[in-house]
């Protein structure tokens, strides 16, 4: 095999993690690979929450860059935070299978819910379902890097900080006092790990084609189509979950107000057979009915609030 695929990766511990996985898959097919790291605009400023800088593409955009002007290959992202459109000439060609996608909460003790409780998260889909859970709480915000973050709950006068599992059970970094927010739905595709390569570039979409998980990236599809039809392009509060059960995909859906006080939740499942060729439209329509009921209304108040 005549090319060395350059693998662009963020230099975060995660980041890294993810795409020295990649390579060794990659590897152990025969294809010789490199890493190549870079650090993104989300990485480099921690000082303003997401939403503010305008979160679409911002841990992927540098990668981005990197792939269209021949500097790296092919780029692995955690896949909650690749916008649901890539750039004209960039595709998605591999979702390996899916880890963990529920939300933990870290602790450093026990913690009384009834009493007033400040937790720390980055995320206005976290808040916004914590604050719809325990309004008399408080939610600060919460940047950086898996480490920092933990650096930061320690130093702080936090009851707790919101983390996706997957995250830190790949790092090594879950410790002991955590709970499972099971009644939480994540991110779109959390848990995921997808790889995108140049549509021109077919060497390394072939390679990376048999690096491909079918129901995740099935189930993974199911929640950004959700998102997309949801969001138009604007950050929400918006969790979304598509899992394989038997024969049927089993999907929820939802979106809050940025206080949490108003929800609009969604549940349906669907027929699975993964030699179909049919298209699965679940978590479109899904989000077409939540935009009906109310949704189209909800998410004009909240591009309208983020903008203040």
């Amino acid at each position: 095999m005549s090319k060395v695929i350059r693998i662009g990766t963020r230099d975060s511990q995660l980041a890294l993690w993810q795409a020295h996985t990649v390579q060794k898959k990659l590897e152990d097919l025969g294809y010789e690979t490199e890493i190549v790291s870079v650090k993104s605009t989300g990485d480099l400023i921690l000082d303003k929450p997401l939403y503010e800088m305008g979160i679409t593409g911002i841990f992927t955009k540098t990668l981005d860059v990197a792939m269209l002007n021949g500097t790296v290959d092919i780029a692995v992202h955690s896949m909650k935070d690749v916008p649901t459109a890539l750039p004209k000439g960039i595709v998605q060609v591999a979702v390996l299978e899916r880890a963990s996608s529920e939300d933990v909460l870290v602790t450093k003790g026990t913690i009384d819910y009834a009493n007033p409780c400040t937790i720390a998260t980055g995320s206005l889909r976290r808040k916004a379902q914590w604050l719809s859970r325990y309004p008399h709480h408080t939610v600060v915000d919460l940047r950086g890097n898996v480490n920092t973050r933990l650096q930061k709950l320690h130093d702080n006068n936090w009851q707790g900080a919101i983390f996706a599992k997957a995250g830190l059970k790949r790092i090594d970094m879950l410790p002991d006092t955590f709970e499972t927010l099971d009644w939480m739905l994540p991110a779109a595709a959390q848990g995921a790990m997808v790889v995108v390569a140049l549509e021109k570039d077919t060497f390394s979409t072939e390679a990376l084609s048999k690096l491909n998980h079918k129901p995740s990236e099935i189930c993974t599809q199911l929640e950004r189509d959700f998102l997309r039809t949801l969001e138009g392009g604007c950050t929400a509060p918006i969790g979304a979950l598509a899992e394989v059960v038997g024969d049927a995909i089993q999907f929820k859906g939802c979106l809050f107000s940025l206080d949490g006080k108003q929800k609009l939740e969604i549940a349906a499942s669907a027929p699975f057979n993964l030699r179909s060729g049919e298209k699965h439209t679940l978590g479109e329509n899904k989000a077409k009915e939540i935009l009906d009921s109310g949704g189209s209304e909800l998410m004009a108040k909240i591009k309208k609030e983020i903008r203040k």
